[in-house]
């Protein structure tokens, strides 16, 4: 075991190296929502996002910053590479199945006073409709309480009415309970209009809704008198540059 954690430790490492960048994506969102959990409930937060795809998979990158009506401030962080079985040459399923892709998935989760390290397996998936479909499932080596098992799903699904067009994305998040924390569920969606294709612009600015059903928030078992299930709607600008 130890031996396939060095080695897919260094493909992670190395295969940068060698990269071809394929594709790049980078966005700016503003969000504001008033039924906020765990802490204040008014915030905005500005959210900035880099995804890319290269020679040896791919990654994803955001930043949150938090600013909340009592005057708090907060940043938070996550970085997500995988390695493509099919780029890399190791292993890739037969053309126009159920699974496209298989990975080595990883993602980094970064807090003010936390960080922790997700390994796992992921699956891209061929569904019709759907811009991309994954499904990772991670081994999550946590800061500060036990470890315990994630299981995430990531989805775009773009749709048009009439000359309109929009997206429906998002991904939904579950994690094991252990001793210290419950399990937690986070499904965050978006519904966005591309105004900006309607405006005549070339980048894409996209107007909607962000709804958050997080169940047991951080791991925080919901009581009468600290509830932790959040229900929670935002208005939502995003500008891809």
């Amino acid at each position: 075991m130890r031996k396939t954690l060095l080695v897919l430790g260094t493909l992670l490492l190395t295969a940068p190296l060698h990269a071809k960048l394929l594709w790049q994506d980078f966005s700016a969102t503003y969000l504001y929502g008033e039924n906020y959990r765990v802490g204040d409930s008014r915030r905005a937060v500005l959210t900035f996002e880099h995804a890319s795809g290269a020679s040896w998979g791919d990654s994803f990158f955001f930043l949150d910053h938090l600013r909340s009506r009592d005057g708090g401030r907060e940043n938070y962080a996550e970085w997500s590479p995988r390695l493509s079985g099919c780029k890399l040459e190791i292993y890739c399923p037969e053309k126009g199945g159920l699974i496209k892709d298989v990975l080595f998935a990883n993602t980094v989760e970064m807090a003010e006073h936390a960080t922790h390290f997700l390994h796992g397996v992921g699956l891209d998936l061929n569904i019709p409709g759907f811009q991309y479909l994954q499904v990772n499932t991670y081994r999550r080596n946590n800061d500060q309480v036990e470890d315990n098992w994630q299981l995430t799903t990531v989805w775009g699904y773009p749709f048009s009415i009439g000359q309109q067009a929009f997206l429906f994305d998002g991904f939904l998040d579950w994690f094991s309970s252990t001793e210290d924390q419950r399990a937690s569920m986070n499904w965050t969606s978006q519904l966005k209009w591309n105004a900006g294709k309607a405006m005549g612009l070339e980048e894409r600015l996209y107007l909607g809704v962000e709804y958050v059903y997080w169940r047991n928030k951080f791991g925080i078992a919901d009581t009468l008198g600290f509830p932790t299930h959040e229900s929670n709607v935002n208005l939502l600008v995003k500008y891809h540059f």
